[in-house]
């Protein structure tokens, strides 16, 4: 993945009920395998 140039964003949509540890574990994972560009979707969920 890291050796595409123009890379592609990768969207997270984490369920509100998943610990944020589990999301942090998936972010940290896709930057090891080179994912530089992350978005989050659904941060609406969180707001009360």
């Amino acid at each position: 993945v890291a050796a595409i140039p123009d890379q592609p964003e990768m969207h997270l949509r984490p369920n509100k009920l998943v610990a944020y540890k589990t999301v942090a574990s998936v972010m940290a994972a896709a930057q090891r395998l080179g994912v530089t560009k992350i978005g989050m979707v659904g941060n609406e969920q969180f707001v009360d």
